[in-house]
Order: C-alpha cells, then sequence, then structure tokens
C-alpha cells in the first residue's frame, strides 16, 4: 500500500522536527555548555580514537587519570574523608572516655571550630589515625560506606555521593564509551574512596590509587584478614601521583584532571610524553552553585597549578561558565557570566 504524498510529507516534518532533538541527546557530554573546554575534549578525543588520524592512539594507551577530591565531586566546607573522621571520632567517643578531656577529640566532640584550627595538622592527623586505623580493610571499607549511607551533606542536605559532579561523571562515561582506561588518582585515602567509587563512578577498585596505611597479614581467630596500622604506604599527593601512577599503572597518561596544586606534578608528567596530550583543570568559579576559591582557599588551594596551566594553555574548566549543571540533581542553567 502507497502512503499519499501528504502522509509522506507528514512523516518527513515529524522527522525533521525531531532530528536536531535526537542529536542533541545523543552528542556526548549533555551538562556542557558550548565552548572552548567542552570543544577541547570533544577535539581531542575525536582525534586520538579516530583511525587513520595523525593523532590517534591505540586503546590500551588510551589512559586517563582523575582527581577526586574538587574534581570527580565537591571538597567544601571539608574535605568529606575529613569529615567521615569527624563523624567516626563521635560514633566510637562511648569506647573511649578520656577524649572527653583530649584534645583534639574534646574539640571535635563539643564541634569547636576553634580549638580544631589550633590543633591544626598535627591533630587532623591524630583523628585521621584513630579512625582509619587499627582495624582490617574489609572494616574501614565497612565503616566508610555505613557513614556514606546516612552521612548528609552540612549545606546541601544530600548524600554526599550525590554531591558529585554531572559534567565530569558525563566525562568519564564518555571516555570510556571510546576505549579509555579510567583511574582515579587522588590524595584521599585509597580504600576510603574504594568504598563508593564503583557505584558512584564505574570506576572498579583496581582503578583506584590513593594515600595508603600499612598493612600487616594477620589470622583472626583463623581468618585471615589486613591490618590497617598506623604508618603511612604512601602520600599520593603532589609528586605521589606520579611516582604511584608510573609504579602502579605503567603507563604515562594521555589524559590527566585536577583542581589544585596538590594535582601540578600530576599534570605536568601527562604532558610531558610524546603524542597529544589533554592536561585540565576544573576552576570552581561557581558561588550560587558551589563555591569560588582558588590561590586563598585552605581546601583545594589552586596557585601555582592555575598559572602552569595559563602558561602551558592546558584547558581551564571554568565551573560557572562552562556547566550546564553542577551537581545532577540540579536542573541545567544558561552560563553565568563573569
Amino acid at each position: 500500500m502507497k502512503s499519499s504524498p501528504s502522509v509522506r510529507g507528514w512523516l518527513l516534518l515529524v522527522l525533521l522536527l525531531h532530528w536536531p532533538l535526537s542529536a542533541q541527546a545523543d552528542a556526548p557530554l549533555p551538562s556542557w555548555h558550548q565552548g572552548a573546554a567542552r570543544a577541547a575534549l570533544v577535539q581531542f578525543v575525536e582525534s586520538v580514537t579516530r583511525e587513520g588520524d595523525p593523532q590517534f592512539v591505540a586503546p590500551a594507551q588510551r589512559i586517563a587519570v582523575f582527581d577526586n577530591d574538587g574534581t570527580l565531586w565537591s571538597e567544601q566546607p571539608a574535605y568529606f574523608q575529613v569529615l567521615f573522621a569527624f563523624d567516626e571520632i563521635r560514633r566510637m567517643a562511648p569506647e573511649h572516655p578520656e577524649w572527653k578531656a583530649t584534645q583534639p577529640f574534646k574539640a571535635v566532640l563539643e564541634n569547636d571550630q576553634k580549638a580544631l584550627a589550633a590543633a591544626g595538622m598535627d591533630g587532623l592527623l591524630k583523628i585521621i589515625g584513630v579512625t582509619h586505623t587499627g582495624v582490617s580493610t574489609e572494616a574501614f571499607i565497612g565503616h566508610a560506606r555505613a557513614w556514606l549511607a546516612k552521612a548528609r551533606h552540612p549545606t546541601h542536605q544530600r548524600p554526599y555521593t550525590e554531591m558529585i559532579y554531572q559534567p565530569m561523571h558525563e566525562l568519564l562515561d564518555y571516555l570510556r564509551s571510546q576505549g579509555f582506561k579510567v583511574y582515579i588518582v587522588s590524595g584521599g585515602d585509597t580504600a576510603f574512596m574504594r568504598a563508593f567509587a564503583d557505584e558512584v563512578y564505574g570506576v572498579p577498585p583496581e582503578q583506584v590509587i590513593g594515600s595508603s596505611f600499612v598493612t600487616e597479614y594477620q589470622l583472626v581467630d583463623g581468618v585471615p584478614a589486613l591490618l590497617r596500622t598506623a604508618r603511612i604506604a604512601h602520600n599520593d599527593d603532589g609528586p605521589g601521583k606520579p611516582e604511584s601512577i608510573d609504579a602502579i599503572i605503567g603507563r604515562r597518561p594521555i589524559l590527566a584532571f585536577g583542581n589544585s596544586d596538590g594535582d601540578l606534578q600530576m599534570l605536568q608528567w601527562t604532558a610531558a610524553g610524546k603524542g597529544p596530550r589533554f592536561m585540565g583543570l576544573v576552576h570552581h568559579t561557581d558561588a550560587k552553585r558551589e563555591w569560588a576559591y582558588d590561590r586563598q582557599s585552605q581546601v583545594g588551594r589552586l596557585d601555582k597549578a592555575l598559572d602552569e596551566a595559563r602558561r602551558q594553555q592546558w584547558t581551564i574548566v571554568d565551573m560557572a561558565a562552562d556547566w550546564a549543571r553542577v551537581f545532577p540533581f540540579e536542573p541545567a542553567s544558561t552560563p553565568q557570566s563573569q
């Protein structure tokens, strides 16, 4: 049965009207505004994955590394792992009555911000020590997952696992769809990140690299366990990042993303390789939807890396201008003027 000209015309009109919407829906990085940052990312990925292109990179060499705090999820008003440690002090307090009179634990229990600030890094390391060690790896991951299931961000009142950046989540998916192997390389505790990275980012445990404590093999009631001791095995920040990339991945990345001075050496290491390279920085410029901070911040300070990125013409992602949405739970927006 042949369709009439009017029916064929109507079908053609529907297809023409629908096609742009379909094309838009299938376009990569939908939560990114059209702009230089998105264009640079897409152009890079297309060139290194197009066979016959002078910039083509074999799939085995398509390694991408991402910092976590401030790059894949938020890090304000404090690193989420630190907030976890504070809540662990409160959870463990009944077993340690001496903490009521001992700093810095007393400050945590009383929410004394001034005393916490006075305790400084030494105080924070004591808090991390008692909350992150002395248990098996499995037990620690269990504690982290229990906290993530019930804790809420103090400003947004959302689970911390919803405080991820939707544009970066889309970038991870886009890269994987194009044959990239994605790693997290962060200063956070490896086991803490492994508690959620697979479920939240789709990054499996073996592709999560972070700071770590020395573990000791033990038999507990005849059952093998790895005890987390109080000795630091590796500080995965600054120069520690390229060191761990070389030791664990064994390949130099062709794409690296960070947001702070702690990521500078990882970006430099990536840039120093031969062939096509992409180095990106997330610049926190959005005080309305997230936070605005860089050179003077006590959390995620971006100073030397920002200067280096501008000098080397790396891609700087302006959060306010380049992202249509920041978090997955918020609606898209138009670019903000700077």
